[in-house]
């Protein structure tokens, strides 16, 4: 069982032209367990499926006879400058992929000059991953659990690590319920099932990694008091802690435990848009959560126009979920969107080939929106609005 050379993992993923094409990539790497649990969705992932198809309905207006000799991709977020409208989403975990993907993500991150968002849940401790990205621009991720606890001693490491930005995810009071898990009987940690051995022995470098580098752990959940807990503990901690009971005046104490900046992630209504910036969220993430929670909620595309026009100039508003193309992240500007979130397209690219694989994901979007900009007839992106697009009116 060879390892796989940084060259070849370079060039395996060199061959890739598309975010599809990572995709499956991954999937031939990956036990299908593992890989269902990046890919798939709530239930029977009608939602997950509205996030990429509703783009579809949104059809561009070309200029024509515009100067697109030089496209500027480059955005304003939270007040500094990124090469790209892009910020890399918090994914749980993502060691299952790759060993150490979120050093991986964040330092590809960090090459494309936009923020990486660390997760609660990340299978490397936020520590070591600013020492691996000294200069990188790191978010972190958290969860307004129960243990108030728990939660400032997370903030405190992440002030204590120069995040720039917390993000708070609020659409998680329970697990959604994922039917392709249950089918693979996928569970945290990993349980030995005959399906599980034979995809394990498909996938025998896959496997090594495991070997190597044993299953991934909740990283930033593990008491310093007791480093040897397991990962079935420390994923219990965690669904024990998600909060059925949380409301907006709970979130104030956040706020107050908080200086720097705050983004809200899983707001769907403009209603909890407005709450947001009375409680003052510096900006909102569009987002179901890729469709992993609730299904049959809309795809976050189609609620962007509503929450921006409420939200106004008071804070940026971002969109996360379906972006699988240059020209999703193009529309998704056009429609307001300060930046976009991807998760699962760089999670592609890093199972597929590790940083290597996280880089050549960034150049694809990177790639793919400076030649819609073009076509487009809209040199500068942050120039895009509602007069680039039309939202076609379905066949009668």
């Amino acid at each position: 069982m060879r390892a796989i050379a940084p060259s070849e993992q370079k060039l395996g993923v060199a061959r890739a032209y598309s975010i599809a094409g990572l995709r499956e990539q991954a999937r031939r790497r990956l036990p299908k367990a593992v890989f269902d649990f990046i890919d798939g969705g709530a239930e029977s992932a009608v939602t997950l499926a509205r996030n990429c198809t509703d783009f579809d309905a949104i059809e561009f207006l070309p200029r024509v006879l515009v100067d697109v000799s030089r496209c500027d991709l480059s955005a304003s977020i939270l007040g500094l400058e990124a090469g790209m409208p892009i910020i890399i989403a918090p994914t749980g975990l993502a060691a299952l992929a790759w060993p150490d993907a979120d050093i991986a993500l964040a330092r590809a991150a960090y090459s494309g000059g936009v923020p990486f968002t660390v997760s609660t849940s990340s299978s490397v401790a936020l520590e070591r991953i600013r020492e691996r990205t000294p200069h990188g621009r790191l978010w972190f991720q958290a969860y307004p659990y129960k243990d108030r606890d728990l939660v400032r001693s997370l903030l405190r490491r992440a002030t204590d690590s120069d995040c720039e930005a917390l993000v708070v995810t609020v659409d998680v009071p329970l697990l959604g319920n994922r039917w392709r898990d249950q089918d693979n009987r996928f569970s945290v940690p990993l349980r030995p099932t005959p399906r599980l051995l034979c995809d394990m022995l498909r996938c025998p470098r896959w496997t090594l990694g495991i070997v190597r580098h044993g299953v991934p752990r909740m990283q930033n959940l593990v008491d310093p008091a007791a480093p040897r807990q397991g990962i079935a503990a420390l994923a219990e901690l965690m669904t024990r802690n998600l909060d059925r009971s949380l409301t907006w005046s709970a979130l104030t104490w956040i706020r107050d435990a908080w200086r720097r900046k705050l983004v809200i992630k899983g707001v769907l209504a403009p209603e909890d848009a407005e709450l947001a910036v009375r409680h003052g969220f510096d900006a909102l993430v569009v987002s179901n959560h890729g469709g992993r929670q609730l299904d049959h909620a809309p795809s976050a595309i189609s609620r962007l126009s509503d929450v921006v026009r409420i939200v106004g100039t008071r804070a940026e508003v971002y969109l996360d979920g379906g972006i699988r193309r240059g020209s999703d992240i193009a529309k998704a500007l056009a429609l307001g969107a300060r930046a976009v979130m991807i998760g699962r397209a760089t999670l592609f690219g890093t199972a597929a080939g590790g940083e290597a694989g996280a880089v050549r994901a960034l150049a694809i979007l990177r790639e793919e929106l400076d030649r819609c900009l073009a076509l487009v007839g809209c040199p500068v992106a942050c120039e895009l609005s509602e007069a680039y697009v039309n939202k076609r009116r379905p066949a009668a």
